[in-house]
């Protein structure tokens, strides 16, 4: 494919090659087009520039896209498993460039980056193999025995929309199209405009790998703009972003009776208790805290430590903290990179300084350091935050996380619960506690010994959020059944089901009734 990017603009042939994935996009005049920059969280440079999109180059996307579905739902199973699987040794063959992108755009650490491509070949991997039994026909007892013959199918829903933040470009942006798309439908994305080129090289190894080149529609611009018009047109829409927009979305997307899934914002806690395996909880913490800089929905934000080990966990855990390396490239050295913007930096900021203005002590961490790069933020650990503070309730999205000491498992337990999120939760115990605990939180994703990976990565369990973290889920069975509409087809033979025409009606049922009764007794009808 193409060599390693360097920190620097991407290599003219290459723009104009992902460029060119959305020409469909003022194809009359692309020359003058209104386009945006993309800048690197690393340096602050330019990168490279997309067109900014309208509610007229939506609505083209969805015309391609429909047109080529068309022909997509009819191809066999077996033809769409061979095109996915090439993708999957296609990105696995590409890792290195892949990760030089999402870096490249995102500012995340190396290891961060490895993630999402992983994720990407780990989540196609396990649909191209499993759509096939889970879309397959499948037998229900009919109404009557023998003369009724009942087949539950799963047909596409259509074109899905998809709206997906700058985190986690690969793995928000792809991941999810890979069971929509194999489950027959067509997909029109809107990646955000920090990281548009990781979404488009993805495509570009999709359509390397067969799949149709008008199936899968790239638009970039606006959340309001295009992100809305999306929102009109989709017959199905996935969204991963914050609470405050999905409410818009789901607004929009019920008034038009079209399925919805979404994940949304977190608060996330993590529980230590007394028996906790301390060397493994301060190998952990950092990972489950300050991965991706913190900017990931499953990142651990709180933490509740049992008194009897509380000083040592908060000893330890802050000098881990501070062992961390920062920095910007593409060497694995680093343990955090950098956040995306100097707006991120700021939101950030604000949380830290309002908790610290109201008493709270920061441990470690607390400042920008702009000597690394324009957008960075040292990890950053507090304690004694006030109860009124925003830091407490409100999703920072960024490497801050507090520290709280509980007299006990029930305590934890219930300032875990206590918020109107509900993605994910962990808790560091021997097994037996851990798994007690676990049953309580009220959390999508609950991980023991573990901060979010584990969970994550368990690809054949359905994941998402209760209460305000949103609703649907990704992965399992679920993860590709939301993108296609249940069909119920029965066939009725020999006898119609009112009865033959020569039996009266009130014989008929009253057999009917008799038979119902005989079938409970024996169990012998559904």
């Amino acid at each position: 494919m193409h060599s390693r990017l360097k920190l620097g603009v991407l290599p003219a042939e290459l723009h104009q090659q992902l460029l060119n994935l959305t020409t469909n996009m003022k194809s009359s005049s692309a020359d003058v087009a209104e386009r945006v920059s993309v800048d690197a969280p690393f340096t602050g440079e330019v990168i490279g520039e997309v067109l900014v999109g309208d509610a007229q180059d939506v609505s083209r996307a969805f015309q391609l896209s429909r047109g080529a579905q068309k022909l997509w739902a009819e191809m066999p199973m077996s033809e769409r498993k061979r095109i996915f699987l090439k993708f999957h040794d296609l990105v696995l063959k590409n890792r290195e460039l892949l990760m030089d992108f999402v870096q490249l755009e995102t500012g995340k650490n190396r290891a961060s980056a490895a993630d999402e491509v992983l994720d990407v070949a780990i989540t196609t991997r396990y649909y191209a193999n499993k759509a096939e039994k889970f879309l397959s026909d499948k037998k229900h007892p009919g109404a009557l025995p023998i003369v009724t013959k009942n087949m539950q199918q799963h047909v596409p829903k259509g074109v899905v929309g998809q709206i997906t933040p700058w985190n986690y470009p690969l793995t928000l942006g792809i991941s999810d199209a890979v069971p929509a798309l194999l489950a027959g439908n067509g997909v029109v994305a809107k990646p955000d405009l920090a990281t548009p080129f990781s979404c488009l090289i993805m495509v570009h190894l999709l359509i390397e790998a067969g799949l149709p080149a008008e199936l899968m529609q790239v638009v970039t611009g606006s959340g309001e703009v295009v992100g809305g018009e999306i929102a009109k047109q989709c017959d199905f829409l996935m969204f991963t972003g914050s609470t405050a927009t999905g409410r818009i979305l789901g607004r929009q997307m019920g008034e038009r009776l079209v399925g919805f899934s979404a994940e949304l914002g977190g608060k996330n806690p993590l529980i230590v208790s007394k028996d906790a395996d301390l060397d493994k909880v301060i190998a952990d913490l950092p990972h489950a805290c300050f991965s991706n800089s913190g900017q990931l929905c499953v990142s651990i934000e709180r933490i509740y430590v049992e008194e009897e080990v509380y000083d040592e966990v908060v000893t330890r855990f802050v000098e881990a903290v501070k062992a961390m390396p920062l920095g910007a490239g593409f060497d694995w050295k680093y343990a955090m990179g950098s956040l995306i913007s100097e707006t991120h930096v700021a939101r950030v900021s604000q949380f830290v300084e309002q908790a610290r203005a109201e008493g709270a002590n920061v441990l470690c961490g607390g400042k920008a350091r702009a000597d690394l790069g324009p957008y960075f933020y040292e990890p950053t650990v507090l304690v004694d935050v006030a109860e009124h503070t925003a830091l407490r309730t409100e999703e920072v999205f960024g490497p801050v996380v507090f520290v709280e000491k509980v007299a006990s498992l029930e305590q934890a337990i219930e300032k875990a619960n206590a918020t109107s999120y509900g993605l994910n939760a962990s808790v560091f115990a021997a097994s037996d506690t851990g798994n007690w605990v676990a049953r309580r939180l009220r959390a999508g994703a609950v991980g023991i010994n573990d901060g979010y990976a584990a969970t994550w990565a368990s690809v054949s369990t359905p994941s998402g959020g209760m209460k305000q973290s949103g609703l649907g889920r990704r992965h399992g069975a679920e993860g590709i059944l939301k993108y296609t509409e249940i069909k119920n087809v029965a066939e009725q033979r020999w006898i119609s089901m009112r009865g033959p025409a020569k039996i009266p009606r009130k014989v008929y049922s009253d057999t009917a009734a008799t038979a119902l009764k005989l079938g409970k007794m024996f169990k012998i009808l559904p």
